[in-house]
């Protein structure tokens, strides 16, 4: 028998690749494409991967916006005076100005048109209704999102592919993308059929039906190697009362579920990977339940029985900067009632997260992630120190023998809690916080292993269609459809000859096909162990609206004119690095993988420690020598008038969640 660890070794080998030396960091010239004589395209270096995509979300464009007006409730930027600066009212409730969404665009177009592969833009491209004297209509909603869609061509639109686009775009519906905001009935309705209209550049034309019955559908960033699936979250959402949840086959929710566990099976039978992308992440604490219950069980068992497949996930709608575990052991989809709603205190009826409530909702994560596996003394969890999750632990004294074995057993009874050296227990939904200026807009820039990739076809280079994807039984082109075939686990069983008359028989089936699991030879994927596809790290970029709007209003004054000037002020708006998780040393996240985000929330948990008191006091002489015996455990310490000192990848966290508007000590939360 092969010993388990050596296995282990082997699967690590075979699966781990490092960036090729082609993969440059953003900051290059923009490249120039080129064509053949004839009008063909010729694949130059302009258009292999990058190894890099853009996410944008939140956007909320406001034509109603007028600088120095009032920022308070009631005139969220529209009338009356105030401080409402140019190109946005930073910190609070007020929408996008047209400055800011124009200012955007042109510098998304001068530094990173040519040198990102595709983008994932995640919902909400209109303003919110919170204005009773200027209302929503339908019309203003349809006209926001057109915007934004003619200003994504304008900037990546190529008319010598046959879409029309130079690299692909892929949108998704948001909660104030539809009126009223919230509702979303099942499909077709008139929605589906307006954003088929607004986004037919961006859907591909075999897609276009399954887009108008539900609103979801699938684009191949990466012809036959990478897709990005656009849910349709609003059949989730719990705020959304003309649906009722994915455990009742007559609901949107459960027909949405069954067509993303059809996909998931496609591109695992073809070999290919997937990206999640969504507008309302499955938030899921004491405090914030985004979704209904039964989607989340469902969602949480999909990505976790599909982890071979999916390299990641990535959401908007909170405004904040932050990631989501989902814990497979807390799926129970079998016993659990799945039409059980959560508490009264945990939903949130508006369907939006004030402001307040944000840092509740962080200290919940963080509450919730102390409770994750604790490794065994010397295991490394901190990527500063050599990484002893595959080896035959190098941080143990073999001279001991049995503390040595002892060791050891700890370690492999920590593997197990966690779901093996991989953590495939878990799996983890990015949270990008939003352009609108609730805090300070952002941009972010992912990045991703290209090994093997480097002279691979790009997405515009080819017309990704049905006749184009590589031959499937009939069977399996229909299954594609949004009318999906509800296949009886029980007749399923029999077909494939497994009915076993056991224990077994009495213990509960669920109403549904349960997908299954990798095979049990296949290497973990892409969202786990780096290899092609793996996300390496991610650029935040922020645009400092106090010093824009200051330096704005030194040279031409606060003026409550409407009318959005084109040339005034271009040279002072551009966004910034808020941070790198590739230079960070603070997270240090060696990538992004779920093991490293369990690594970083396990430190996220941790109390505040003398390292930390070192960090925030400057003292050093009397604190040394704790320092290599305390294991982050302290308890809570305080500085010299009594205030709780914060574990600093803690107090790093918080302060990044709200776009470094906030200092972390301005943040309501307990302070440990």
């Amino acid at each position: 028998m092969i010993p388990y660890l050596f296995l282990q070794g082997i699967l690590v080998a075979s699966v781990t690749a490092l960036p090729v030396l082609e993969q440059q960091p953003l900051g290059l010239p923009v490249p120039e494409s080129t064509s053949q004589p004839d009008g063909g395209i010729q694949l130059e270096k302009s258009r292999v991967l990058r190894g890099r995509f853009l996410h944008i979300t939140d956007l909320h464009p406001d034509p109603h916006y007028k600088t120095g007006s009032s920022s308070d409730d009631g005139a969220p930027c529209h009338r009356g005076k105030g401080s409402a600066g140019y190109f946005g009212a930073e910190g609070s409730d007020c929408d996008s100005p047209f400055s800011l969404v124009n200012e955007t665009f042109s510098w998304i177009e001068k530094n990173l048109k040519g040198n990102i592969d595709f983008v994932l833009w995640t919902g909400d491209s209109a303003r919110h209704d919170n204005d009773e004297r200027i209302p929503r209509t339908e019309d203003e909603v349809v006209r926001l999102n057109e915007i934004l869609a003619d200003k994504f061509v304008d900037v990546f639109g190529d008319k010598r592919f046959p879409n029309g686009l130079s690299i692909p775009i892929v949108p998704t519906i948001g909660n104030n993308d539809i009126m009223p905001h919230n509702i979303f009935t099942g499909g077709p309705n008139r929605w589906t059929k307006r954003f088929q209209k607004i986004w037919s550049k961006f859907i591909p034309e075999h897609e276009l039906h399954t887009f108008v019955e539900g609103g979801w559908f699938t684009s191949e960033v990466i012809p036959n190697k990478l897709t990005a699936i656009s849910l349709n979250t609003m059949y989730f959402f719990d705020s959304n009362s003309a649906v009722d949840g994915c455990a009742a086959k007559s609901q949107p929710g459960y027909e949405h579920m069954e067509w993303l566990r059809v996909q998931l099976k496609l591109l695992r039978e073809r070999g290919m990977k997937a990206i999640l992308i969504g507008h309302v992440p499955p938030a899921r604490t004491d405090s914030k339940r985004n979704w209904d219950e039964s989607c989340w069980q469902k969602y949480a068992l999909w990505v976790h029985q599909y982890r071979d497949v999916i390299v990641g996930s990535v959401y908007g709608h909170m405004n904040i900067d932050h990631f989501i575990l989902q814990d497979h052991h807390k799926v129970n989809i079998v016993d659990a009632d799945l039409n059980e709603s959560p508490s009264e205190a945990s939903k949130d009826a508006t369907g939006d997260i004030s402001i307040r409530s944000r840092s509740g909702y962080l200290s919940d994560l963080r509450h919730d992630w102390s409770k994750l596996p604790s490794p065994p003394p010397g295991f490394p969890m901190d990527n500063s120190t050599v990484d002893d999750w595959f080896g035959e632990g190098a941080s143990f004294e073999d001279d001991d023998d049995i503390q040595f074995r002892k060791s050891k057993k700890k370690r492999r009874q920590f593997l197990k809690k966690i779901g093996g050296p991989w953590a495939e227990r878990y799996s983890v939904s990015l949270v990008s916080p939003s352009l609108v200026p609730n805090y300070f807009p952002t941009l972010r820039i992912v990045e991703y292993n290209i090994t093997g990739l480097e002279n691979i076809k790009a997405w515009g280079e080819t017309s990704v269609a049905a006749d184009t994807l590589p031959s499937l039984t009939e069977e399996a082109k229909e299954r594609r459809s949004y009318f999906v075939a509800i296949e009886d686990p029980d007749m399923d069983e029999l077909k494939k000859g497994k009915k076993k008359k056991d224990k077994k028989k009495k213990k509960k089936k669920p109403s549904f096909e349960v997908p299954e699991p990798p095979s049990p030879t296949a290497p973990p994927g892409p969202a786990y162990s780096n290899q092609p596809l793996t996300w390496l790290g991610y650029t935040q970029y922020f645009a400092n609206l106090t010093k824009i709007n200051n330096e704005h209003s030194e040279r031409y004054g606060l003026s409550s004119d409407s009318l959005v000037n084109e040339t005034r002020g271009k040279d002072l708006f551009t966004f910034e690095v808020e941070y790198d998780t590739t230079k960070d040393d603070i997270y240090k996240l060696e990538d992004l993988t779920v093991r490293s985000y369990f690594k970083l929330a396990s430190r996220i948990a941790q109390k505040a420690s003398a390292k930390d008191q070192i960090s925030e006091t400057g003292a050093t002489d009397d604190l040394h020598a704790h320092i290599e015996n305390d294991g982050d455990e302290l308890g809570d310490l305080k500085d010299a008038k009594g205030k709780k000192i914060r574990n600093r990848v803690w107090k790093t966290f918080l302060k990044r969640a709200f776009v470094g508007y906030y200092s972390s000590d301005e943040i309501d939360v307990d302070g440990t």
